[in-house]
């Protein structure tokens, strides 16, 4: 996913791009399905079409407030590092959204867990030294790899080594 270049400043380029791995909607799609049981199941057992719409309109709501919800959430956050900032975006019609300085970022961790593990992704920890001291970002994907560029574009800002592609 590319990052609007209208949002960068000049000479800034992104590092990393991401948004939250595709795991975060497999609950709101069990909510889902359980519900829709629920309202077939209702939907035979109810006489009437008054009960059956209602059953219906329930249905629809659940979809709306367990799905639609999470789903444009996660579709409109993104993680963005650059090699001057890192940048989290949300929202579809108030936006919000979040800066640090890569200058003040005092280091980038990264969690695993099982489950996380067979997805291929995890926990992103961004220390800052702000008085919030941290920022986790959960379920990102391929997090070993985000965090080893991220490191890198640190190591080079604070005067390391050249990268191989000779900047």
């Amino acid at each position: 996913m590319a990052f609007p270049t209208k949002l960068l400043n000049e000479g800034e380029t992104v590092v990393v791009s991401t948004r939250t791995h595709v795991k975060a909607l497999i609950l709101p799609g069990l909510v889902v399905l359980v519900a829709l049981a629920a309202a077939i199941f209702l939907d035979r057992v109810i006489d009437g079409s008054v009960g059956s719409l209602v059953v219906w309109i329930l249905f629809l709501a659940v979809v709306v407030w367990f799905v639609a919800g999470p789903f444009l959430r996660w579709l409109t956050t993104t993680y963005t590092f650059t090699n001057r900032r890192f940048i989290k975006r949300s929202g579809f019609i108030a936006k919000e959204g979040r800066t640090i300085p890569l200058n003040r970022i005092s280091g980038v961790d990264f969690e695993i867990g099982v489950i996380d593990r067979i997805f291929g992704c995890g926990t992103l920890v961004v220390s800052d030294a702000s008085t919030d001291g941290q920022v986790e970002l959960h379920d990102i994907p391929n997090v070993e790899k985000v965090q080893l560029q991220v490191s890198d574009e640190l190591h080079r800002l604070a005067g390391g080594d050249r990268r191989d592609d000779g900047t």
